[in-house]
């Protein structure tokens, strides 16, 4: 078993570099983050449209280019080492595979070709506040096919047009389509760590509600969405590590102390080891991921789980100890750590926090062990 990109899927990857070097350097990302009004730079997200990105995972049928998870795992890996501050995670980890993987037939006609030409954006909107959304807490309810209640925080949820939304529909948990311009939705943006990807509160008063998938089947659809997403927001903080590992090198060859560059120090060598080490581990669990889902095995749930474990780790250990090879600088708003740093928080929330997964892989251990 090969767990590596072929030949055709390194030439994306690298074509990708290229594309986000020229349209994605740190002062688009900074652009972003000094500017209060905005949470995403539209000419970026229009590039990667008409490159096609937003289409790769969605069937020739519905305007996509009917490519495989892997070469969206490419994609990905880029993005994340860009910091590129668009809603493509949300659009396409979130609604674009939860329609593809529940939808109906015309949900699939109605949401599928817009997202494929950069028309709509989306996201995922289940959290109702601290703790885990359960049967017994969650409080958003669909009556007669409408929607009320509230949901905090929604990613993505300040630009987004279209939303899946977990709600209760006659006691059973439901997963369902919103149009978030339509009246009777209320957003408010929230402040967070990483303004390049906007928080939004979402308020439903009575809004059109349409269903996805089968009545209450609500949190497995949620749940194999979110498998989905960790596999690949895993390859988002793995290209976000790798960048951070390769700043901290390139910091540490050029800064002089003592008369001799400080990648001479033992410390300093350390701890660029310890930041490979870790990378490498990320990366051989989300390449497993990847493979799991490009088959849709079922390890799946297990390989995403140790992909998102692992690349939360790397990532955030990554862009901490690149701060700290840079010492006095690191800390500075003109050095781009903390870009990262922010980054690393962001996603690693995203979908879940690291210690859900941890439960998650323990309970797929132990159903395999018991099977």
């Amino acid at each position: 078993m090969d767990f590596d990109y072929s030949d055709d899927q390194k030439v994306l990857k690298d074509e990708a570099r290229k594309f986000l070097a020229a349209r994605c350097g740190p002062a688009v990302v900074r652009g972003v983050l000094d500017d209060p009004t905005r949470s995403f730079d539209q000419n970026l997200w229009v590039g990667v449209a008409e490159q096609g990105w937003l289409a790769t995972c969605i069937p020739e049928e519905y305007n996509g280019l009917g490519l495989g998870h892997v070469e969206l795992c490419a994609l990905a890996e880029e993005l994340g080492r860009a910091l590129a501050p668009i809603p493509f995670a949300s659009t396409v980890y979130g609604l674009a595979e939860g329609v593809m993987l529940a939808g109906s037939p015309e949900q699939k006609a109605a949401v599928l070709p817009r997202i494929a030409a950069g028309e709509l954006i989306g996201c995922l909107a289940t959290s109702e506040g601290p703790g885990v959304v359960t049967a017994a807490t969650l409080a958003c309810r669909v009556e007669n096919g409408r929607l009320s209640g509230v949901k905090i925080p929604v990613t993505d949820g300040d630009v987004a047009d279209m939303a899946l939304v977990l709600a209760q529909e006659g006691g059973r948990p439901s997963l369902f389509l919103v149009d978030l311009k339509a009246s009777g939705v209320a957003r408010e943006t929230l402040t967070s760590l990483d303004p390049t990807r906007g928080v939004a509160r979402l308020t439903f008063g009575g809004v059109v509600a349409d269903r996805v998938g089968a009545a209450g089947a609500g949190f497995d659809l949620t749940q194999a969405i979110l498998d989905r997403a960790a596999v690949l927001l895993a390859f988002e903080q793995l290209g976000g590590a790798d960048r951070c590992l390769e700043m901290a090198r390139e910091y540490a060859l050029s800064r002089y102390a003592f008369g001799r560059v400080i990648a001479g120090y033992q410390a300093i060598k350390h701890k660029l080891a310890d930041i490979y080490v870790k990378n490498e581990v990320a990366r051989s669990n989300a390449y497993y991921g990847a493979w799991a889902l490009e088959v849709d095995a079922p390890e799946l749930p297990l390989a995403a789980s140790a992909a998102r474990i692992a690349a939360s780790d790397a990532f955030w250990f990554a862009s901490k100890e690149s701060v700290q090879v840079h010492g006095g600088m690191g800390f500075t708003w003109d050095v781009d750590c903390h870009l990262y740093y922010r980054r690393s928080r962001q996603l690693s929330l995203v979908a879940g926090a690291p210690k859900l997964w941890k439960e998650r892989l323990v309970g797929e251990l132990e159903r395999k062990n018991a099977a």
